[in-house]
């Protein structure tokens, strides 16, 4: 690597070098987020080849937000530690390793296994490289343009995988893991020679027994939900997987407490803001990614779509997401995060709701683009407004993991409720041929992921009914969104104490 200052914070002009850093963190953004849209498309195709059963096919999504969102806290800590670029650099040679070795494999468990490696991989480049942004550019409108680059590339990553993986699959669906290869590889290489050597780094320790019961908790808890149709839900190995489950869960939380370097400071969950954030998110993505693996079937097995067919039918919600996501904050300023977010979770519901009646019959622009567009217009009214309220009044020197948190909740939310939804459609389509059969046995599905939505609807609410009963000194502002507050002029603020200043930031 040219050896080179780091950059600054204060640059006054965005030069060429700085351009560099940005588009090299957020490319690797947007490929993990290409990733995991070019493989659910390939699922029926994988599943037919490598002959796997539908429960086997969701460890392929699930391995890798599992890992992902498992070891997220302990990636962020890992780029303090041993400095962010080269926890950056490393991870992304893992996942391009990986990604060959996906391509390669002829095994359903070993495809699982880079899966799952991959989902490792992206859990330590995500916070790297959230960080290497918020310590490159200053606070303020710098650091907003450059977060707001970032998040694009997270959308339209999402988008393109889509439509690239209808068009690989077409031709064999191992390019779908060999396409990120040559991608990662030169982010690599830009890496190399842009990113800016590591400053002074943090001191302390890891939190390596933390993870290990975590990420055991939910791996574990997973399987057992998938398997447990098969095995049946009171058979002696399924209650005593849901017991361990528990017992490692709780093992996280006493290690927490006690532990000197704790991935999660447990106290932070006092916040109502950011609690109800990560509840909400974890309900409203287990939502959504349950509802895209049925629809996947549904789309291929069903109406025997191609797999350029079943890409092109989800690109009406993925589109809006690119292009309505970055334009949301005027919206979230004015009418605040709870509002939102609770007019993101409602279209999602009753997409939801309009996609039960669906039948074998019934016309694309008819059946299935309504909720396709409500679907669009839910995340991206939603998944920004998630991430605003549940940094809310946190003060900065938890920020970051306030954010990691979020990241977390939204994985495992997304692994456990897709588990739930693979479970039921598991149980609902045993011994049944045939597409109106399949289709029969949708149904349930369906209902569960209408359920859990209705669920998200309750915890959104929340937050726009907590305004009316909160404190009085709180109800005086209430009509005034808590995001107006929160950019308002620091000696503004710094004449409030502290307390005051939380109550004007949460929502």
């Amino acid at each position: 690597m040219t050896s080179s200052a780091p950059l600054s914070a204060s640059t006054p002009t965005w030069n060429a070098k700085l351009w560099g850093v940005l588009l090299t963190v957020s490319l690797v953004i947007g490929l993990d987020a290409l990733d995991v849209s070019m493989v659910g498309v390939a699922l029926p195709s994988i599943q037919a080849d490598l002959g796997l059963s539908t429960s086997a096919l969701q460890w392929i999504v699930s391995g890798y937000v599992l890992s992902y969102g498992g070891l997220l806290l302990l990636g962020g800590r890992a780029a303090d530690l041993l400095g962010r670029r080269r926890v950056f650099l490393t991870a992304v040679a893992v996942f391009a390793a990986a990604s060959v070795l996906g391509g390669l494999v002829d095994d359903g468990a070993l495809l699982i296994a880079t899966r799952i490696l991959k989902g490792m991989a992206a859990a330590f480049t995500a916070p790297a490289a959230l960080s290497i942004i918020t310590t490159t550019f200053a606070e303020g409108p710098a650091r907003n343009k450059a977060l707001g680059v970032f998040s694009v590339f997270g959308a339209s990553g999402y988008s393109a995988g889509l439509v690239l993986s209808g068009l690989l699959t077409q031709v064999g669906w191992r390019w779908t893991f060999f396409l990120p290869v040559p991608v990662a590889v030169i982010a690599w290489i830009a890496a190399n020679r842009l990113l800016p050597k590591d400053g002074p780094r943090a001191s302390g320790g890891y939190d390596i027994p933390g993870a290990i019961t975590s990420v055991g908790a939910m791996l574990l808890l997973v399987y057992t939900v998938v398997e447990a149709p098969e095995a049946g839900w009171a058979a002696p190995n399924t209650l005593i997987q849901f017991a361990i489950a528990a017992v490692l869960l709780a093992a996280f939380l006493v290690i927490e407490r006690r532990s000197a370097h704790p991935l999660v400071r447990l106290g932070i969950l006092r916040s109502g803001s950011l609690a109800r954030a990560n509840l909400g998110i974890s309900v409203f993505f287990g939502g959504y990614i349950g509802f895209q693996f049925v629809v996947m079937l549904y789309f291929q097995s069903v109406l025997q779509w191609s797999a350029l067919q079943t890409a092109l039918g989800f690109l009406p919600a993925a589109v809006i997401v690119a292009f309505g996501s970055p334009r949301m904050d005027p919206l979230i300023e004015r009418v605040g995060t709870a509002r939102t977010i609770a007019g993101g979770v409602i279209a999602h519901l009753v997409g939801y709701v309009l996609f039960l009646v669906i039948d074998r019959d019934a016309p694309y622009a008819v059946g299935v683009l309504p909720s396709m567009i409500l679907l669009g217009i839910g995340f991206t009214l939603a998944f920004a407004s998630f991430n605003i309220q549940a940094t809310a009044g946190i003060p900065d020197h938890e920020q970051g993991l306030a954010g990691g948190l979020l990241n977390t909740s939204t994985q495992v939310g997304g692994a456990i409720g897709l588990a739930i939804v693979t479970a039921v459609l598991t149980a609902g389509g045993e011994g049944k041929t045939g597409p109106d059969a399949l289709l029969a046995g949708f149904t349930p599905a369906l209902l569960t992921i209408t359920v859990l939505s209705a669920i998200g609807l309750l915890i959104g609410l929340s937050g726009v009914l907590g305004r009316r009963t909160a404190d009085p000194s709180a109800d005086a502002s209430a009509d005034e969104p808590a995001e107006t507050s929160a950019v308002k002029p620091a000696a503004e603020s710094a004449e409030k104490s502290p307390d005051e200043r939380e109550l004007a930031l949460v929502d």
